[in-house]
């Protein structure tokens, strides 16, 4: 059986979800099943899910305060609509759940297209490329994923890296211990697993990744080995029956890009433009 290491807060957090609810109808159920657009115009607001350990994409800082480049990026493109977004921090492993409850209106935080997503959820076009990296400790000399034979791996319960390790087996899930994947909360809690050699290796976004690593000034006790998985695209997910809710946002990605505006949050948190073709209008 997949063990499961949880973080103390889920159950406080499951339970916080369901008290506070979106902006869609509280007491009607059939308002998850209806275009609610005309909803989040009349109310000013649209509540988005995210995991607020997840940087440089959506996470809490220092301070308490929501930071990163989706909650600009969302709080941009909403802006265009006189809409305000209210930031609700979830369990990921539960996310496609919550949206279908109707106790968020969106997913977007680093949030990866996936066959088996697109099941249950309507993406908006594309915004940036990402892919699975492998993460180990210089000290171990594993440098490849052919290195992690028989050596215990860890990914966040409920990330597209777990379900692309599922979906994949002969590349990583084949050799590793067991054949399976000790499962996290958060990526900070694998990272501490893996800092303290409880785990071998960390199957993770890059960009978060990167950006984890060079904030705790470890980039050079790790190794960040290229992913032998197809690449990725994000993009931020809504119920299949908010149409015109995802016709909005790739409005405003495009507008946003023909303004700078969308290049001015890319530079701001990676250095560089990150916008697709799509986002691009290409």
């Amino acid at each position: 059986m997949k063990k499961l290491v949880l973080g103390a807060l889920t159950l406080v957090s499951s339970l916080a979800l369901a008290a506070c609810g979106s902006s869609a109808s509280k007491t009607d159920s059939k308002a998850t099943q209806t275009d609610q657009w005309d909803t989040y115009v009349e109310n000013k607001s649209v509540t988005i899910g995210f995991d607020n350990t997840f940087v440089p994409m959506g996470f809490e800082n220092k301070s308490g305060d929501y930071e990163g480049f989706d909650i600009d990026l969302a709080n941009a493109v909403f802006e265009e609509y006189g809409i305000t977004v209210n930031w609700q921090p979830i369990s990921w492993d539960l996310k496609e759940q919550e949206l279908e409850n109707g106790t968020i209106d969106l997913i977007w935080n680093g949030y990866s297209i996936t066959s088996e997503r697109q099941e249950k959820v309507l993406f908006t076009n594309p915004y940036m490329k990402n892919e699975q990296v492998l993460i180990t400790k210089k000290s171990s000399d594993i440098t490849s994923f052919a290195g992690m034979k028989d050596k215990v791996l860890g990914a966040q319960s409920g990330s597209a890296g777990y379900e692309t390790f599922e979906a994949n087996p002969t590349v990583l899930k084949d050799i590793v211990a067991n054949n399976e994947a000790t499962l996290y909360e958060t990526f900070t809690l694998a990272f501490t697993d893996l800092k303290t050699d409880r785990i071998d290796g960390l199957l993770v976004d890059r960009v978060y990744a990167n950006y984890y690593l060079a904030q705790e000034k470890e980039l050079d006790n790790y190794n960040i080995i290229e992913s032998e998985f197809d690449g990725e695209n994000f993009a931020a997910g809504a119920r299949l029956a908010d149409k015109t809710l995802v016709e909005n946002i790739n409005k405003a990605f495009t507008k946003l890009y023909e303004t700078g505006k969308f290049q001015e949050i890319s530079d701001k948190w990676f250095g560089e433009d990150i916008a697709t073709d799509e986002v691009k209008g290409n």
